[in-house]
């Protein structure tokens, strides 16, 4: 049987909120630059909401591939420095 919507935990019922209080909008303001401190808390503009996608398996795989194949390049700096000790001890 399938748990009823109104039952599931609290992490997955986390929703993008298109309410905001009048502290949170003077900081997205002020991020955004908009925001001047001759302004009246009264009467501020409209925040527009920021909706974050999920993001998909392949696309988690894909963000995977690019880290592993940016770590290989400062590694193999560190191998070709230490590739003459080797060299120099297989000889010995």
């Amino acid at each position: 049987m399938s748990i009823d919507k109104s039952l599931k935990t609290k992490g997955k019922l986390v929703r993008p909120r298109n309410v905001f209080t009048r502290v949170e909008r003077i900081k997205i303001l002020k991020g955004e630059g908009k925001w001047e401190p001759t302004m009246s808390v009264f009467g501020i503009p409209k925040v527009k909401t920021v909706k974050l996608k999920r993001k998909t398996k392949s696309e988690k795989k894909a963000a995977k591939a690019e880290t592993a194949e940016a770590a290989p390049t400062a590694t193999s700096k560190e191998a070709s420095a230490a590739a003459p000790a080797a060299k120099e001890k297989a000889k010995k």
